[in-house]
């Protein structure tokens, strides 16, 4: 991929996204395209591939999804399912078509079985059972992965697939409809310090283990992955290290100087017990996380501070 290359970002107005294009842009790439949904419609075949026809990118990081945390997937299954569905296949397949050097699709670490070994290798794919709250967006996922699988097998193109465990990071959803849990428990806090509110409710018990990856630090590791990494097998994105929620939620609280108590509310699910991935398939690429987790939280609530309206 070279400094001139026609890279195409598909999500780029998200927080992976826009994400890759920063760092594209420290590295001094400078021909980076996208479009919004509102000029391309990525669930749209004709769209996708007319943009395909004109634009012919060398190389396409495909970071766009309908995401959310489990009340959106619970609430939205069939709209997560079908939405991804047709945003991989389009650009996979369009991709193939119109001679792509290079395709990087990013999954999700939900596509494995809910109760499978940990650290969870990339082998355990299709290994159990998914987790029920989530598992339309991740059968849409898995079926990503395997896209890549097979058109790398049967024609012969060079798509890998990259697996991030949960992300954080500036540009995130904030929204505690449709958040996930970082950016939904920095929200809750940051509006009972301000409203003076003397308790905060978190989801469930907050004993499940979540492993979280600062953005950056994920769009340095595809950046890597693009230049350095080609082969059928997907590659899990991650720190190697987990925590438990609860905890999470103290860091959280300590970062944005609440005062108050936390309450579990343990009518609300806890989702998957664990989920820490095996990163040494990563490691063995060349590449290791650099942001640690509290100085990513502090970097996020600072942004959150600026941007919030």
């Amino acid at each position: 991929m070279e400094k001139n290359s026609k890279i195409y970002v598909a999500g780029h107005r998200g927080m992976v996204g826009s994400a890759i294009v920063r760092r594209l842009e420290e590295l001094g790439y400078s021909n980076i395209i996208y479009k919004n949904s509102k000029e391309l419609d990525l669930r749209r075949q004709t769209e996708v591939e007319k943009f395909f026809k004109d634009e012919k990118p060398e190389y396409v990081f495909l970071a766009a999804a309908k995401v959310g945390g489990i009340h959106a997937n619970n609430t939205y299954p069939a709209e997560f399912i079908y939405d991804n569905l047709m945003i991989q296949s389009n650009i996979i397949h369009n991709a193939y078509k119109y001679n792509v050097t290079k395709l990087l699709f990013l999954g999700s670490s939900c596509i494995y079985p809910k109760y499978t070994e940990q650290p969870i290798k990339e082998e355990h794919l299709l290994g159990g059972h998914l987790e029920p709250t989530n598992e339309a967006y991740a059968t849409a996922k898995i079926s990503g992965i395997q896209l890549c699988k097979f058109y790398r097998q049967q024609y012969g193109c060079d798509f890998i697939s990259a697996m991030p465990t949960n992300l954080y990071g500036i540009n995130d959803n904030f929204d505690l409809e449709s958040s996930h849990v970082m950016p939904a428990l920095i929200r809750k806090f940051h509006d009972a310090k301000i409203n003076d509110h003397k308790e905060v409710l978190m989801w469930g018990t907050g004993k499940p283990k979540r492993e979280f990856m600062y953005v950056d630090d994920l769009a340095d590791g595809l950046t890597h992955l693009m230049l350095n990494y080609s082969e059928d097998m997907h590659v899990n994105m991650g720190t190697g290290e987990d925590i438990e929620i609860g905890e999470l939620a103290q860091i959280i609280k300590e970062v944005v100087g609440y005062e108050g108590v936390i309450v579990n509310d343990l009518s609300k699910p806890d989702g998957t017990p664990r989920k820490l991935l095996d990163v040494t398939r990563l490691k063995y690429t060349g590449y290791t996380h650099r942001v640690e987790l509290k100085d990513g939280i502090e970097r996020v609530y600072r942004w959150y501070l600026e941007n919030n309206k």
